[in-house]
């Protein structure tokens, strides 16, 4: 029998409801930054958004701007401050 493998659970900073901003060096030249519109993405940057949904090593951020939610993944975010 396989034996499975743990998700691990991210940082206990990133849960629901935190409020968050995206690491530019972590977030270039990701998989993420590839599919996104380059034009005005300054906005993910200076933050705040909102965690939503944490799940594995993803999380769904809700911007305070009328754009979509995005799923990122968590090792991307740092807290807002």
């Amino acid at each position: 029998m396989a034996e499975e493998v743990p998700t691990p659970k991210p940082p206990k900073n990133f849960r629901k409801g935190a409020l968050v901003k995206v690491n530019r060096n972590a977030f270039e030249n990701s998989l993420e930054s590839t599919a996104s519109d380059q034009s005005s993405l300054d906005y993910i940057f200076e933050g705040p958004g909102e965690l939503l949904v944490v799940k594995g090593e993803y999380g769904q951020v809700r911007w305070r701007m009328p754009v979509p939610d995005v799923w990122l993944r968590i090792d991307q975010l740092e807290i807002w401050s």
